[in-house]
């Protein structure tokens, strides 16, 4: 009779093979496989001996691999998390335009934590960050993402940059905290001592750029003329070191000047030398004319053509102005017989841009914002509107005090004007400024038809 049983059987006896062991191949309670010993050419039959080496082999064996598998599946799992903590798309509106460029770092060293945000602000700013988190795995990919959250959150709050880092680094300090009172964690707990960020705040009105920076490389520019530079931002500490100020510095960007932020990776090289690696950096980006994700994937390209023991990022954007023609501004009297005039004023400018839709929309929103200015803040006020991708409504005073907002009961006569406004607008705000504050409310343009 055939069948496989007799086929395997003639086969067996055509190689000679004529003794054989099998070991399940078992590691921490998980089956990984069987592995099989045979003997042909030697004629001697295996004896227990053989079989208590070959356990004890295939047991070694089994720890390796379940080793590979575990490290393969974490690795796998980090690069997950920090693939998916990073954004997706970046929207730089009509300020920026924007290509970053990032490399996780090799695998034998483990995930990184480098992470890079684009944050839209009110009035058509921009806020800018890239960050590094100390340490590799999961511990800071999944720190990374906990910084990058807490700097959007922050971002949203309108504080500026030496703000935003002296808030982040208190937070740094309380997640180390956290880690060292867990005796277990302690020893990975320097992933969480210390990390680099640098922000910017970029306004394409005034084309200034606020930055603040903590223990971060400098932002490189390239000026539209091919120069290149690198800001003196004060160097601040690395976040988490505690009881120690950062400073912003302000700098002027000409219309399509290219600014780039980067971590340490991509500028070290073999050498360390990160003054050269700066250098070399300037003199790839010395292109301001080059199609923007070209030029950042060449730069990376270039300056990293190997694996590196650390994660890469680089974040580039071209500034543009918003002009003269998308901007208007007046100055407000304090009488709340002024109070029509500007709102025609504003309905008037609204339909001139062709947002006619937005006319009425706009003339309330005007209309509460500017009153409750004339009528409890501090002069002088004034009314400005921006036509951006949305368009915006501003109204700044010398007040330090921003409004609340009621929701008023069924017998109040007043107390609904800003609710009315948070109801209308897309979004609205309040941010200080070194004179005061603005109180500013976004409304949608509607897409061509």
């Amino acid at each position: 009779m055939g069948g496989p049983g007799a086929r395997a059987a003639q086969r067996i006896r055509e190689f000679g093979l004529h003794s054989l062991i099998s070991v399940p191949m078992r590691a921490r309670n998980t089956a990984l496989g069987l592995t099989t010993f045979i003997r042909s050419r030697n004629p001697v039959s295996f004896q227990p001996d053989d079989v208590l080496l070959a356990r004890e082999l295939v047991a070694r064996a089994a720890l390796c691999v379940d080793n590979a598998r575990r490290y393969t599946r974490e690795h796998t799992a980090a690069v997950t998390l920090q693939r998916s903590l990073l954004p997706d798309v970046l929207v730089g509106g009509s300020a920026l335009e924007v290509a970053s460029g990032y490399l996780p770092a090799d695998a034998t060293d483990g995930v990184g934590g480098d992470w890079f945000d684009v944050i839209p602000l009110s009035g058509a700013r921009v806020g800018l960050v890239v960050g590094d988190v100390v340490g590799h795995g999961i511990n800071a990919a999944a720190t990374m993402g906990r910084l990058r959250t807490a700097v959007q959150t922050l971002a949203d709050m309108e504080m500026p940059p030496d703000e935003l880092l002296a808030h982040l680094d208190d937070l740094v300090l309380r997640l180390s905290a956290e880690r060292g009172d867990d005796e277990v964690a302690r020893a990975t707990a320097a992933t969480f001592l210390g990390a680099t960020c640098l922000y910017a705040v970029y306004d394409p009105v005034t084309r200034r750029c606020s930055i603040a920076r903590a223990g971060h490389p400098p932002p490189v520019v390239v000026s539209p003329d091919g120069e290149v530079t690198f800001p003196e931002v004060p160097a601040g500490p690395p976040l988490g070191l505690g009881g120690m100020g950062f400073e912003t510095t302000e700098i002027e960007l000409a219309e399509n000047s290219l600014l780039g932020l980067y971590t340490d990776g991509l500028i070290e090289g073999a050498d360390r030398d990160m003054e050269r690696g700066m250098a070399r950096l300037g003199e790839l980006l010395a292109h301001p004319d080059a199609d923007l994700p070209t030029l950042c994937s060449s730069a990376v390209r270039d300056l990293v053509p190997a694996p590196q023991p650390d994660d890469i990022a680089l974040l580039l954007v071209r500034t543009h102005a918003l002009g003269g023609d998308d901007v208007v501004c007046w100055e407000v009297p304090v009488d709340p017989a002024a109070v029509a005039d500007v709102r025609a004023r504003a309905t008037r400018q609204v339909e001139a841009w062709g947002l006619g839709d937005l006319a009425m929309t706009t003339e309330l929103v005007v209309s509460e914002l500017v009153t409750n200015a004339i009528r409890y803040a501090t002069p002088p006020v004034r009314l400005r509107l921006l036509r951006d991708s949305r368009l915006t409504c501003e109204v700044s005073d010398a007040s330090s005090t921003a409004p609340r907002l009621r929701h008023a009961r069924s017998w109040d006569e007043g107390g609904r004007g800003l609710f009315l406004v948070a109801q209308l607008a897309h979004r609205w705000g309040a941010r200080y400024t070194p004179d005061g504050k603005i109180i500013w409310a976004e409304q949608e343009i509607p897409p061509p038809p």
